[in-house]
This record gives C-alpha cells, structure tokens and sequence, in this order.
C-alpha cells in the first residue's frame, strides 16, 4: 500500500473551524460608523509590538489592552475600547470543517490546533475559551493545541512553528496548515509545510481534498 504523502494537518481556529472574526469587526464598523477594515488596520499598524501582540503573548492584562487598544484606535482617528473589540471575536461554529476534522482522526492524521489568542479569565473572550460541550467536543479531536498565551510568541513568528514541530513531532513536508491569513501561511511554507488560505469552507474542503485524495462531503 503506497504511505499517504501526508500524516499531519495543522488547523487555526477562528477563522477556520469557526467563522472569521472579520465578519464581526465588518458589522461593528457600520454600526459604529468607523471606516471600513478600521480593526483590521489598527491590529496590523506595529503588529509585532501593538497591543493586540502583547495581548496575545501574555504580555498584558486585559485591562492593559483595553486602554492600549483605544489609545492606538484614537491615534488612527476613531477611539475604539479594546475590550468592545474582543466581544467581537467568538464566531459560529463551521459544522462541516468539524466533520472534516473528524474524519481526518478517524484515519489517523496527526491533529494540532495553531491559534493565537490570550488569557480571558472567566470572561470567555476568545474563541477556545467558549466552555460548552460543542467546543470541548471540537478541542478533543485535537492531539496537540498550541496557543500563544502559553509559548509567549505568535504567529506568524517562525519560532511559534518551530515550537508546533518539536511540540507535535510532525514532519513539516508531511504536514497541511490551514489558516485564514496569509501571513501566517508564508512561515509555515518556509518550512516545508503545504499550506490552504481559508476563504471559506467550501474552497478550503477542496483544496483539503486535493491535497489529501479525501472525500469530505
């Protein structure tokens, strides 16, 4: 029997098993009258040391964040609160990527969640911190989640892939990650892994697809 070319897909979670959280910041801009891509643009302005990046690597508290955010917001021309940003971030669960995902254990691919997020305390802020049984469910298909909050770096920091490899033990060329920016895709490729820019779910099935010879429908 010919070895399968690959025995690992690595999977973010917001944005890929869950809805994007850009969908989210897209209706509070027009609700709050802000310009559009506004969030999208005060995260990526000094993205490796904004308060979005220190919040990830748990560098500050939220409270810290909250008034980071809305000082970096009002120097961009709009004060946004950073905490009415992060209520943003949950999304809906995708059923069909979860399906994907258990068929994919079901054949014994190697299973790591990639995320980047940050401590909430009892809040449930961030997209794993949702307690109920759906997400734990979803969380149990994973044989390794390696977030952020707990390495102190992120993506796409090659180092937080480095650490996912040693954490996992996979194989880079035998390994598929899924993300929902490119920018997080470029380290992984640098390393050998095969990469899918999720746009959504039906693309991202097929691509999974072509790359794997499964059938997820």
């Amino acid at each position: 029997m010919q070895k399968l070319r690959f025995s690992s897909v690595f999977w973010d979670f917001g944005g890929v098993i869950t809805s994007s959280p850009f969908e989210a910041f897209s209706k509070f801009e027009i609700d709050n009258h802000l310009p559009k891509d506004f969030i999208r643009k005060v995260n990526s302005t000094n993205h490796k040391t904004n308060a979005w990046a220190k919040l990830e690597q748990s560098k500050i508290s939220l409270d810290e964040f909250d008034e980071l955010f809305k000082e970096e917001s009002k120097s961009l021309g709009h004060e946004v609160k950073g905490g009415e940003v992060l209520n943003l971030l949950q999304g809906e669960v995708r059923p069909e990527m979860v399906r994907a995902l258990d068929k994919l254990k079901s054949k014994n691919f190697k299973l790591a969640c990639l995320t980047n997020n940050f401590n909430s305390g009892d809040k449930d802020l961030s997209a794993l911190d949702d307690a109920n049984e759906e997400r734990l469910k979803i969380m149990n298909n994973f044989d390794h989640i390696i977030e952020s909050k707990e390495l102190g770096i992120r993506k796409p920091d090659l180092d937080f892939y480095l650490k996912a490899l040693e954490i996992t033990g996979a194989d880079p060329k035998e390994t598929i990650f899924l993300d929902d920016l490119g920018i997080n895709l470029k380290p992984a490729r640098e390393l050998g892994m095969a990469t899918i820019k999720v746009l959504d779910s039906n693309q991202a099935l097929k691509e999974l697809t072509d790359l794997t010879g499964i059938n997820f429908e």
